[in-house]
């Protein structure tokens, strides 16, 4: 059989026109093991996507791992000499956990590395080419720009605790606004320091609007050279004609131990997620002993073979909203109908579960509440509704954009009356939040056996199952019917908009609109 262009899938022709794109422009081929040894990977389970690893015992006893990772290969590996300019590109497998399925995959990798004295001409090409790489793919996409330094300047002048500068960080990514003013608040940040950090939430979009925003926020001249780099980069895309497709994302943030200056994500219309993720990482090599600069990126393949060639995106056409139902769906909906994004059936007694209203180009998904954040997440919907209690339980990979203040709730240990905890025993709990019990636990240092239920949680206690339960209490009248009592409140929950990481950068005027709607600050 003779093999054409026409036999190829997306992803296999898309490899073939990169691979002499990055050859173009003096990239050479570099080939890994498949195996390397584990230790390699357990130094830097940070710099990795994910803390799994898959491993082995060799034949002569070396614990191996089948690659997680090509970046970390390239930087043992490359040569020490600081004057030299390594250029490598990659075409790789490697084999990551599934958050989705609770198994390892296989990932089909392109990309490449930029490996030397880093300056801005090289940064500009490594961009250009992460823009090209897009384009060749699918012509429907965004990059987006940020520095580290902008983020980690700011916070480093508020002089926090490690925990508190963590967790903050974890909220500017997920442009949580409501959580920084509620985390800034308790560890006794400045207002106008908390209002600085959420407004680097919105610092967000085209090039000049979005760099004008930020100067705003400068506060000493490391801030400022972030930002000048970031313009010079972006006048030299220019100067290319690759800047069409790129914007700024300053809440964008990596892991500081190991990366430093430009990063980088692209996003492909129709995609739930980022297809390709880069940066420098010139503190990844100090960690190998290497005192050069890196600078690369990778573009995930099976991400694009999701995307059918030439065929239109769902992300055409509507704003799909994934709505809880029951008592707290009909409340939101009330609020979002008000805002203008009605649906008349949407009170139809035979109610389906798909509405769509053409003329206000919006259609709604009426699921059940634990699953919001699943159909938001896999980009099934654009924004969703969901309790804190589900996105605390799973932690989808999504913007929790508005606490909304309402179906408030709170989470709680609760026993039968008159119960004390034996601290030399292994305490029962009966949840159906099993991650964040084990959290809750962990951080006292206390040993537990959950057992998991969907119902009737209060049943554990009652017949002896269980110790305690840990559960989400709104009035506590189930609990006191029940012969239980609240020992200890920890957590107050609410209902949150969120988002769809990729539907917000395609649909950021529509999305930023119901936030407004729906009680949020104006984001311009």
């Amino acid at each position: 059989m003779n093999y054409t262009k026409a036999n190829l899938r997306p992803e296999e022709l898309a490899t073939l026109e990169l691979r002499g794109l990055y050859e173009e422009f003096g990239y050479k081929k570099y080939k890994m093991s498949k195996f390397e040894e584990y230790s390699l990977y357990a130094a830097n389970k940070d710099f990795l996507a994910g803390d799994k690893v898959l491993t082995f015992t060799d034949l002569d006893g070396r614990l191996m791992a089948l690659k997680p990772d090509v970046t970390m290969s390239i930087i043992k590996n490359v040569e020490r000499d600081q004057a030299a300019l390594q250029k490598f590109y990659y075409i790789e497998n490697v084999y990551r956990e599934s958050k989705n399925s609770n198994t390892f995959k296989e990932i089909p990798q392109v990309g490449l590395e930029y490996i030397g004295k880093i300056e801005d001409k090289g940064i500009t090409e490594v961009v250009a080419l992460a823009s090209e790489t897009l384009k060749i793919v699918n012509g429907n996409y965004i990059l987006e720009l940020s520095h580290m330094s902008f983020v980690e300047e700011l916070l480093k002048n508020m002089e926090l605790s490690e925990e508190v500068h963590v967790h903050l960080l974890n909220l500017i990514r997920n442009k949580n606004r409501d959580g920084i003013k509620k985390v800034g608040q308790k560890a006794g940040i400045r207002e106008r320091n908390i209002d600085a950090l959420c407004k680097v939430t919105t610092l967000y979009g085209g090039f000049d609007k979005t760099i004008s925003g930020a100067r705003a926020l400068v506060i000493n001249d490391v801030m400022e050279e972030a930002l000048d780099q970031l313009e010079r980069i972006y006048q030299g895309l220019v100067a290319l004609e690759a800047e069409e497709n790129v914007q700024l994302d300053l809440s964008m943030v990596n892991d500081i131990d190991y990366y430093n200056g430009i990063i980088f994500n692209g996003y492909l219309k129709g995609n739930p997620g980022s297809v390709l993720a880069g940066g420098q990482y010139d503190r990844a090599m100090k960690k190998f002993g290497k005192s050069m600069g890196a600078l690369g990126f990778a573009l995930y393949l099976n991400e694009v073979a999701k995307i059918e060639d030439g065929a239109p995106t769902k992300e055409e056409g509507m704003l799909t909203i994934a709505l809880p139902k029951g008592r707290l769906g009909d409340q939101v909906y009330g609020l979002l109908s008000q805002a203008g994004y009605e649906c008349p059936s949407y009170n139809d007694k035979n109610r389906k579960l798909v509405i769509e209203n053409k003329e206000k180009n919006v259609r709604y998904l009426l699921v059940k509440p634990s699953d919001v954040a699943v159909y938001v997440e896999h980009h099934a919907a654009d924004i969703g509704i969901v309790g804190k209690d589900i996105l605390l339980e799973t932690c989808p990979d999504v913007y929790e954009l508005k606490d909304l203040d309402i179906g408030k709730c709170r989470m709680a240990v609760a026993a039968l009356k008159g119960y004390r905890d034996d601290e030399e025993k292994t305490l029962r709990v009966a949840t159906k939040y099993v991650n964040v019990a084990k959290k809750f636990y962990q951080e006292r240092n206390r040993d537990i056996e959950i057992i998991k239920l969907n119902g009737s949680i209060e049943l554990g206690p009652i017949i002896g199952l269980t110790d305690v339960i840990v559960d989400i209490v709104e009035t506590g009248s189930t609990i006191k019917e029940n012969s239980l009592e609240v020992i200890e409140e920890f957590k107050q929950v609410s209902a949150r908009l969120i988002a769809n990481k990729s539907s917000y950068k395609f649909k950021n005027e529509t999305i930023n609109d119901i936030v407004n709607a729906l009680g949020g600050k104006n984001l311009e």
